[in-house]
């Protein structure tokens, strides 16, 4: 294992920047607001902690990008922002999400107020759900699964065409494998930050994606055409359980902080981080590091106080030993 740890002044120019304007804006933040801040600099912080990479093929090690501090994300032209007249999340439904028609509309549920209470002072509305046959999107089987896959880009444009006029994006879910082009095995997800729309897959969440519940499928598209979708009728989905839901909802905020043009994170252990496998996106924890935290309270405009009230889900935390420190409380006094 190696951990990526940075000194306290690098974390203190990411966090606050070295601009005057925007020490100032930091400056204006309330002291308890500043007190969870510069749990950063903290190197025993009970809070945030430095990445641990535990492996080669982790995304920091397989994936290099440039850092993106506080400066140049408020400073990005191309980021957007929501507005009154855009300050929606919409979430669009592609397929079955659950074996009964009640399961799929509680595990919606659960993710619409998860993402409300994530992106605090945002509206986040549910569209009717959809096949994938209305998306129009290229699928196939993939090489080494053996499963459907559908084309993330191809939803991406279905997504733009449906996109409300108070929409600030709206997010695609779906129980189905992900490709993003041909030469590519999988993605977890994929948004454009330009047209405010993004596409998540769940499928690999559920603890028998690679069992045989899809055999059968296989013989009957390799007889149909492959504009013909009867194929996904009855697909199979996963058992909605709380691991799955925990890992949903780190995909789905993780992906819409990127639409917000948050990058992924390099400074501290972080919702933000990269994943290149599903041992990798379990390590993640559920929020966000103080840095980006910040970018986001800056998009948005919340106190932080109001928004820590309903992030913590210890129902599944319980369940669920990767989420371990998930749920401990916020220690400061506001």
């Amino acid at each position: 294992m190696q951990t990526v740890r940075h000194s306290e002044h690098t974390l203190k120019t990411a966090l606050i920047s070295k601009n005057p304007a925007l020490v100032s804006q930091y400056e204006k933040l309330d002291a308890g607001e500043k007190r969870l801040m510069e749990e950063a600099f903290r190197p025993d912080s009970d809070l945030f902690g430095p990445i641990t990479l535990h492996s080669q093929s982790d995304w920091i090690t397989s994936h290099p990008e440039a850092p993106q501090d506080f400066e140049e994300f408020f400073n990005d032209p191309y980021r957007k922002t929501p507005s009154p007249q855009k300050h929606s999340i919409y979430i669009q439904c592609i397929g079955l999400l659950g074996n009964t028609r009640s399961i799929s509309e509680e595990y919606v549920k659960w993710l619409k107020g998860y993402c409300e209470a994530f992106f605090y002072g945002l509206t986040v509305k549910l569209l009717e759900p959809v096949p994938v046959s209305a998306t129009r999107c290229s699928f196939r089987i993939n090489d080494n699964t053996q499963n459907l896959q559908i084309h993330a880009g191809q939803i991406l444009k279905f997504l733009k065409k449906k996109k409300p006029e108070d929409a600030f994006c709206v997010v695609g879910i779906t129980m189905i494998d992900l490709y993003p082009r041909d030469s590519w095995n999988f993605v977890f997800g994929q948004a454009s930050l330009t047209d405010g729309v993004g596409i998540f897959s769940f499928a690999r969440y559920g603890s028998d994606f690679y069992s045989s519940h899809y055999e059968g499928k296989l013989k009957k598209l390799q007889k149909k055409s492959s504009s013909d979708y009867s194929v996904f009728d009855n697909y199979y989905v996963p058992e909605v359980t709380s691991v799955l839901l925990l890992r949903s909802c780190k995909t789905l905020t993780h992906e819409i902080g990127h639409i917000f043009g948050l990058r992924h994170c390099q400074w501290l252990a972080c919702l933000m981080q990269g994943s290149n496998h599903l041992e990798e996106a379990d390590q993640r924890p559920l929020d966000l590091c103080p840095i980006c935290l910040r970018k986001l309270q800056s998009a948005i405009g919340f106190h932080l106080k109001d928004r820590y009230k309903g992030t913590r889900v210890p129902a599944l935390a319980r369940e669920d030993p990767t989420c371990r420190g998930a749920t401990k409380p916020v220690s400061h006094n506001y």
